[in-house]
């Protein structure tokens, strides 16, 4: 049966190339994706399948009889505010740009979508798919979660594809997590610095947001460098720092902007707890009020035990042990950058693939969130029949 899949979703490569490139070509961010969500539902539509709107954006729809399980897939599908400078003949020109491989996720759950359709008679329970959007914010998982996506049917399984470029394994190979957490929780947050504005020649009339935001700045990078062990891991970024508008002019107001991440939920909490200390105390060491927001975050991204082994087993089966490697065999593992999928893996047993799209050696040297990022696309075929392969194995396995 396998063999027939793999020559199907071979043959496939063409129409998910299509696919490909309209996603890549219409970039959309956030909650706001209205051409990626219409080509989602009408190419579902075509293969006869029923798609369902769940929350901001979010697309559902279920493939199955409706027995006891149900495996859920799920891809992203938003890009990142970024102009593209691939000089690829489908590039986005709308300031948007696909730099992180979400056109290749959903281009691929597509390809999927329509192998598990054509064999939906043989399925022994459910396939729920997830087309998610505002993965890049941290929220969309969420969103669609509050909204049912993992209920009627009851989810009882989920996973999910992470395409990479720019890492040194053969284009189609697919790198398996052992159990545990293989992506950190993150946080965004945003430090307000109030301060009072007045001319540069009298300084004594006002408060200088600015001399207080840089003393916050830098205060805030001794919670790595002091209170975190050699054993713990966590970085915390500022990434963008504003105030004032004219150099004679004192500041009123400063904003600082950065995310925090860690593997470990409990040292998430304390780096919070101590961000909002050292920024709120600091201010005030400087006649300045200030207030502390975190805007968006997830938790840490759980890979489940059983379902790491079914990957291996079923695709080392379909694809052989030379497009298959575990994670604990790489240098280094695999662990990623925060992903949001983690909310789905905190309820239910999950995992989070990688598959190599772009190895530095044949061309592919820069890396996700780049404005020259590209990917292997020749390996779109093996994402959408490894997703439908493990859909089939992990229903009929007890």
């Amino acid at each position: 049966m396998f063999k027939k899949l793999l020559e199907t979703a071979q043959a496939m490569q063409t129409e998910l190339q299509v696919h490909y490139e309209f996603l890549h070509q219409n970039a959309e961010v956030g909650f706001e994706l209205p051409s990626t969500t219409e080509y989602v539902k009408q190419t579902l539509s075509g293969m006869g399948i029923v798609p369902e709107d769940c929350g901001k954006c979010g697309i559902t729809a279920v493939i199955g009889n409706g027995e006891s399980k149900c495996l859920l897939l799920r891809a992203d599908m938003d890009a990142l505010p970024i102009k593209e400078q691939t000089g690829l003949d489908y590039a986005c020109k709308n300031g948007n740009m696909h730099a992180c491989g979400h056109d290749m996720h959903t281009a691929m759950l597509l390809g999927a979508a329509r192998l598990i359709k054509e064999n939906e008679a043989q399925l022994k329970g459910s396939v729920k798919l997830m087309f998610q959007p505002a993965e890049e914010i941290l929220s969309g998982a969420n969103n669609m979660i509050e909204n049912g996506v993992m209920k009627a049917p009851e989810v009882t399984g989920a996973i999910m594809i992470h395409a990479l470029t720019g890492v040194p394994v053969k284009a189609g190979t697919f790198i398996v997590p052992g159990e545990g957490i293989s992506a950190p929780a993150a946080d965004y947050f945003t430090v307000n610095v109030h301060g009072k504005g007045c001319h540069g020649s009298t300084p004594h009339q006002g408060v200088d947001s600015v001399t207080a935001a840089a003393r916050i700045l830098l205060a805030l990078q001794e919670i790595s460098a002091r209170e975190m062990s050699i054993s713990d891991e966590g970085v915390l970024t500022v990434g963008s720092f504003n105030g004032g508008n004219s150099g004679n002019v004192i500041a009123d107001s400063t904003i600082l902007k950065g995310t925090l991440r860690a593997f470990d939920d409990s040292l998430r909490e304390y780096m919070k707890k101590r961000i909002e200390e050292i920024a709120i105390n600091t201010g005030k060491a400087h006649r300045c009020n200030v207030t502390v927001s975190f805007d968006s975050g997830c938790p840490t991204l759980k890979n489940d035990g059983k379902m790491s082994a079914l990957a291996l087993s079923s695709f080392r089966e379909i694809f052989g042990d030379d497009y298959v490697v575990s994670a604990d065999d790489m240098p280094g593992g695999f662990r990623g950058g925060s992903e949001d999928f983690s909310y789905v893996s905190q309820q239910v047993p999950s995992l989070m693939l990688g598959l190599g799209a772009g190895e530095p050696q044949n061309g592919y040297t820069h890396p996700q969130h780049h404005p020259k990022a590209c990917f292997d696309t020749s390996v779109l075929w093996r994402g959408s029949g490894a997703l439908a392969g493990f859909a089939i194995k992990y229903l009929a396995n007890e």
